[in-house]
């Protein structure tokens, strides 16, 4: 990686843990996601990657509501869900810029959708299964938070929505 990029990355990454912190007690709405996404989509996988693992680590363990070291799957959870993320918004990247700015819209909603899904699943899962739960107490642990998920995942998908299409017109056009 060059220092370019390297500089864009630490921006994305600055950028995504300080947009965290300015909506921590707005339930549900963040834009760490998207910013991952983002950077991922303009800097590439690597980047991406970089941006979305160090940017969650830094705002969980540093977060004044509770720290990620309490629970340290839930932790790792959240890097590898970001990291995800980030490589998400790299592939997508290789197709939205391609397209028309009415499919721009669409596929960022779908690409908020997908992006708050893996998210949600994997840090909802990483509690019972480090906490040695079966399949009908992790089951029943997922839906009783189904409620905020449906929430995020609406959040999410808005924001993407307005976002990425206005990035991508920016950064591309």
């Amino acid at each position: 990686m060059n220092l370019n990029k390297t500089v864009k990355s630490a921006v994305f990454a600055a950028t995504a843990i300080g947009l965290g912190y300015m909506f921590l007690l707005v339930p549900n709405v963040e834009f760490i996601s998207v910013t991952i996404f983002l950077s991922g989509l303009y800097l590439g996988a690597l980047s991406g990657l970089f941006v979305g693992g160090s940017s969650i680590m830094i705002y969980s363990i540093l977060n004044p509501l509770g720290s990620g070291l309490a629970f340290l799957p839930l932790l790792f959870s959240q890097v590898f869900a970001m990291a995800g993320i980030g490589l998400f918004g790299y592939y997508i990247g290789k197709i939205i810029i391609y397209v028309t700015p009415k499919n721009r819209i669409f596929i960022s909603v779908i690409a908020g959708f997908l992006c708050t899904v893996w998210y949600d699943f994997i840090t909802t899962i990483s509690f019972p299964i480090s906490a040695g739960y079966g399949y009908k107490e992790t089951l029943v642990y997922g839906i009783a938070g189904l409620f905020f998920t449906l929430l995020h995942l609406i959040s999410n998908s808005l924001i993407f929505m307005i976002v990425v299409p206005k990035f991508v017109e920016r950064a591309y056009e």
